[in-house]
């Protein structure tokens, strides 16, 4: 008798001990509607009270029924409307940041004098998060041997030595001699190159391609296939044609590619303001170029490049209904071996994202989430839109003393122009219009490390240019104190009033 009592009292607690712990028996009446935590903080489960059950949520914010409560009698009366579950606790947003890196470089796979992964260890080791290396009409994919004779050509006497000691003999791959003058080295693909450099958080490649179509030469920002020069009857045409081509591989692999105009004063020549407004299709420009005599500042033929900025940004929005151009800082660099003209570490920007990947940086510099600069490093850059206000703040550097300026264009800006005068032929220089003040001017200028400007509802743009009274540890002759230069802000609401019925 007492066997069979024994069995009984089992499958009665089998029965109904299990629900009663899911109905809520004192050994579950501490537990809350707040989540577990681990170890590391992160949330793993948490349990609905209106729906009895226990959902582990994973990263994607989706849930997973653990237990469920045993079904009920149907009631007699019609059912009442059940509970609504409680909306999910959304998962903490990754916190943004600000990530460091170099959209224009060139190695001895066209033009440069080293190593690409030389450059790459360079770059990591400055400090930098990400790089781009963009050499002319090619991609670092598929064999390549480069004869010593040429690399010692370009000013890179001492490139093999270094490379083979930070490299090590096993990386170096070498054929023939040096005695018989017939020493060959293979250069290393991105791919091996991105194998051994990159770092999840911490280091990012991207694959790019300057595309050289005589004059003009466009950088493609994570081309997935070589892009060949398009051509074109004119600057304007080979540019369009150009970001057509770009345009057509990022649809057809459904990639970001993100092109950018480098260097329009090439040569004191390049395409004018009026012409590089028209061009909606780019996004993009530099605005400063890190090579010797690239054209910064203008000359008397030219327009400085922070001009063009302005002129071409305020035609596009109060005449071709655009976006203004986001400016670019690069490096152009090519020589790293002592070199001048076109060393490292003169211009760059810093992108505001949540993560250092691919998708995430470029979707950051899309959006305008990023300044560049030549030597100053900027806290935070914030522009609330219901407030209009523009605020900025600067890390500090020793005594360094910084200097903010607001700039833009109001929406009455005065638009008359003139053409340029060649002052030696008389002549007028076709590609360069002079402008009135009212583009580009000054609103406000603060001194110190916080700087705001609220803006009154008139200004079709505004953006910041700060400046130190300290020299750029790399300068050129066109970069005399570190600057700074964050993106236009107050224009999308013109863009939509126009639009508007």
């Amino acid at each position: 008798m007492k066997y069979r009592m024994f069995w009984v009292t089992t499958v009665l607690l089998m029965m109904f001990g299990w629900n009663w712990m899911l109905e809520g028996g004192d050994a579950w009446r501490g537990w809350s509607q707040e989540p577990w935590v681990d170890g590391d903080g992160m949330e793993i489960a948490i349990r609905s009270s209106a729906e009895d059950q226990l959902a582990v949520v994973g990263t994607t914010g989706d849930s997973l029924t653990a237990a469920e409560k045993p079904a009920e009698k149907p009631a007699e009366k019609p059912a009442e409307k059940p509970a609504e579950k409680p909306a999910e606790k959304p998962m903490p947003a990754a916190p943004v940041r600000w990530f460091k890196g170099n959209l224009h470089t060139h190695s001895l796979w066209s033009d440069g004098n080293d190593f690409p992964e030389m450059i790459a260890d360079w770059y990591r080791e400055q400090g930098y998060q990400f790089l781009a290396l963009s050499d002319h009409n090619i991609l670092s994919e598929g064999q390549k041997w480069m004869s010593l004779k040429t690399i010692e050509a370009r000013n890179g006497k001492t490139a093999l030595g270094k490379y083979l000691s930070r490299m090590g003999s096993e990386w170096v791959e070498t054929r023939g001699s040096r005695e018989k003058e017939n020493l060959e080295i293979r250069l290393k693909t991105l791919a091996e190159i991105r194998k051994k450099f990159e770092q999840t958080g911490q280091f990012l490649m991207f694959p790019s391609e300057e595309i050289t179509d005589k004059g003009v030469h466009i950088n493609a920002t994570n081309i997935g296939r070589l892009i060949r020069p398009q051509g074109g009857a004119n600057v304007q045409e080979t540019i369009r044609n150009n970001l057509r081509a770009v345009a057509a591989q990022a649809k057809e692999l459904n990639r970001t590619i993100l092109p950018h105009l480098n260097h329009p004063n090439l040569g004191n020549s390049g395409i004018s303001a009026e012409n590089l407004a028209a061009l909606v299709e780019d996004r993009f420009v530099e605005i400063h170029n890190g090579v010797e005599g690239d054209g910064d500042l203008g000359s008397a033929q030219r327009h400085g490049l922070e001009s063009l900025w302005d002129i071409a940004s305020t035609l596009r929005i109060s005449r071709f209904d655009a976006p203004p151009l986001f400016g670019l800082a690069t490096d152009d660099s090519h020589h790293y071996h002592g070199g001048r003209k076109a060393s490292p570490g003169r211009g760059w920007i810093c992108v505001r994202a949540s993560e250092l990947n691919t998708q995430s940086i470029l979707d950051a510099i899309q959006e305008g989430q990023f300044y560049a600069s030549t030597g100053i490093e900027l806290v935070s850059v914030e522009f609330d839109p219901e407030k209009q206000l523009l605020e900025i703040e600067i890390k500090p550097q020793g005594d360094a003393v910084f200097t903010t300026s607001f700039l833009g264009t109001m929406v009455d800006f005065d638009d008359s122009s003139s053409p340029r005068i060649d002052r030696k032929t008389g002549k007028e220089i076709p590609t360069t219009r002079d402008y009135s003040e009212d583009i580009g001017k000054v609103f406000s200028t603060v001194e110190g490390l916080k700087a705001s400007y609220r803006l009154t509802g008139k200004e079709l743009y505004v953006r910041a240019m700060i400046q130190s009274n300290q020299k750029p540890e790399n300068p050129t002759s066109e970069s005399v104190f570190r600057q700074a230069w964050t993106q236009p802000v107050g224009w999308k609401k013109h863009l939509t009033e126009k639009k508007s019925p």
